[in-house]
């Protein structure tokens, strides 16, 4: 993304449509941080199916694992070597810092999903680097459904831990006083809802700002109509674009941990 955005600060063409019209600033800025319709679907029952840039690069990325783990792990050696070594050697450090520290001897049944989620957030993230690509954990509607799919899994954790009526009574303790019971139960459901709220959140908040960041110092290129600026910004977005393989890597990891311990705070012996 960052790479064809730098394209089109060269391209004369889009340099005199933008100060012709105007784009240099927010509609500049909106028109790449929203997702782009591809392929035009109808709406059935409120949900509108069609197919945007967003989309596609979650496909991509379902893709690449996909491929990768597959052919990664196609033989099984004692010991793994090139691609499978690093990816096992990332798994087993996400396994012993943060599956394990958080859910104990129940790791195992929870591992796949965090650890999917940990490679499929990195992943999107990543593609949003890459040239003519979009950032799908830049989209609100991507990151809520991937809390969704957190919050899901606490629930059915809870509940495979200490059964319905066990994990229930988490809302409300034995001994509790009556009508304090009306104050506490929507206290403790309004406290799960928005940690998996923030959980979205977050994600989408860290992966958008940078690009809206960058976008905002190309915009000065155009806003200014001097070349002699154009040094200055160039080099701050150089930076920033390094700067963001590192917070892409670092908000699938803060995705995962905050996933692990939502999950671990759910079949904790306590409920």
């Amino acid at each position: 993304m960052i790479q064809e955005i730098a394209e089109k600060v060269g391209e004369h063409q889009g340099a005199e449509h933008v100060a012709e019209h105007g784009e240099a600033g927010a509609d500049f800025i909106i028109h790449h941080i929203l997702a782009q319709p591809l392929i035009k679907l109808p709406t059935i029952f409120g949900v509108d199916f069609t197919i945007t840039n967003h989309v596609l690069m979650m496909w991509i990325a379902a893709a690449i694992l996909i491929v990768t783990f597959g052919l990664a792990f196609r033989r099984r050696p004692a010991v793994p070597s090139g691609l499978a070594n690093a990816l096992e050697g990332l798994v087993v450090y996400l396994r012993d810092d943060i599956i394990l520290p958080n859910l104990g001897h129940e790791a195992k049944a929870y591992a796949p999903y965090l650890l999917t989620a940990f490679f499929f957030v990195l992943l999107c993230n990543l593609l949003g680097l890459v040239p003519y690509g979009a950032t799908a954990t830049g989209n609100i509607a991507v990151t809520g459904a991937l809390a969704i799919c957190t919050f899901m899994m606490v629930q059915i954790a809870g509940i495979r831990k200490h059964g319905l009526l066990g994990y229930l009574k988490h809302f409300c303790p034995p001994g509790m006083p009556f009508l304090l019971r009306f104050i506490l139960v929507p206290v403790e459901l309004i406290s799960m809802v928005t940690k998996h709220f923030a959980l979205a959140i977050r994600l989408f908040a860290n992966m958008i700002a940078g690009h809206i960041t960058i976008l905002a110092l190309m915009s000065l290129i155009f806003f200014f109509k001097n070349w002699l600026i154009t040094p200055f910004p160039l080099a701050i977005i150089l930076f920033s674009s390094l700067l963001e393989i590192l917070i892409a890597l670092i908000q699938a990891y803060v995705f995962t941990i905050l996933s692990a311990v939502f999950i671990g705070a759910s079949i904790a012996e306590e409920h």
